[in-house]
């Protein structure tokens, strides 16, 4: 069974749906997407190295899952379902915040464009990944501002976590659940 992503305008209105195995091109259609950036109970940030097979970024580190919403299917409930995919990392539905709604980027590598509205989500769970293969090539958790710091290195993490990143050290409602995390 393929799956499907949802293609929408510049106001995130859904405008159809395409294969997403065949979506990502040089002229990949803008379409909705979702990025979730998991942390332990100690504050560190679970990052994700892509898998090799990857058609966008193979091989590259990312924040801890990022993916895409099926039809009718909100960001969270699409991060919960792929990081339980990808990871094995199961979270309760309510756990995972939204920090930006409206995240919109467009970048190319080699040939291959990504471009997406997607939402900046968080959520905090102690469970140790369990790593699906054909989707992730390795894991590891760092503290969060020693990963600040390291997004400051030319291409050491895909484009949009770099980007997404410096919009979650300037949201106030990132900063709270941040310091939620290290007060408990």
């Amino acid at each position: 069974m393929s799956e499907h992503v949802v293609l929408v305008d510049a106001n995130n209105r859904h405008i159809g749906l395409a294969d997403k195995v065949t979506i990502h091109t040089n002229e990949t259609p803008l379409h909705r997407g979702f990025s979730l950036f998991s942390f332990n109970s100690h504050g560190q940030l679970l990052l994700q190295q892509r898998a090799q097979s990857k058609i966008t970024w193979p091989g590259v580190w990312s924040n801890s899952v990022c993916g895409h919403p099926a039809d009718g299917e909100t960001a969270q409930q699409a991060a919960k379902r792929r990081a339980e995919f990808e990871l094995g990392i199961e979270v309760a539905l309510n756990d995972i915040e939204v920090f930006v709604p409206d995240y919109k980027y467009r970048y190319e590598h080699n040939g291959v464009v990504e471009h997406e509205i997607c939402p900046i989500l968080g959520v905090v769970s102690d469970v140790l990944p369990r790593i699906k293969p054909q989707e992730v090539e390795d894991t590891v958790w760092i503290a969060w501002p020693e990963f600040v710091a390291q997004t400051q290195q030319p291409n050491a993490f895909s484009p949009w976590c770099v980007e997404e990143t410096q919009l979650l050290v300037a949201n106030k409602q990132f900063q709270q659940f941040y310091q939620k995390i290290l007060s408990t």
